[in-house]
């Protein structure tokens, strides 16, 4: 079980009710927020609210978005070397979802800092594959994590998960 924090563009798209409260997770890396990009074809990103690791996926068809984001995750995960009992149990825990409004105003700003970043590299490395620019994202510093950059964070959890 894992909320997923919805931007009103993505709510709108998404056609969900909006949970009036965050459920407590049962996930090991926690509870999304997650926003619309509208390139074309359009796109969804999410931020994980513990490490800030970035996923790009596409939108379409927005209804089952929150179901098809965790095989999305299982994938990034595996490209950052995730452990694949990590993984499994990670992609297990996140079957239920509920869906609310952003509540953390830091992890929305990141967020939109990443929006930007994502169609920078689209451009500068003139490439549409979102899970290239998913881990180039990865590799930001964000001083919500203390300098520390998405990718090394996960590797710590990853690292303390295993343990």
């Amino acid at each position: 079980m894992y909320t997923l924090h919805c931007t009103k563009k993505l709510l709108d798209r998404v056609g969900l009710p909006a949970m009036s409260a965050a459920q407590p997770p049962t996930t090991v890396l926690g509870n999304w927020y997650a926003t619309a990009l509208f390139w074309k074809p359009q796109v969804a990103l999410f931020v994980n609210e513990r490490t800030l690791l970035p996923v790009l996926m596409p939108l379409a068809p927005a209804t089952t978005l929150p179901k098809r984001f965790p095989r999305e995750l299982a994938t990034l995960l595996a490209m950052h070397q995730a452990d694949q009992v990590f993984i499994a149990a990670e992609v297990a825990s996140m079957s239920e979802v509920s869906v609310a409004k952003t509540a953390n105003r830091s992890v929305v700003g990141t967020m939109n800092e990443f929006a930007f970043l994502a169609a920078v590299y689209r451009e500068h490395m003139g490439t549409s594959d979102l899970l290239t620019i998913s881990m180039r994202l990865a590799e930001t510093p964000c001083s919500a994590i203390k300098h520390n950059s998405p990718s090394e964070l996960i590797k710590e959890v990853l690292g303390a998960s295993t343990s």
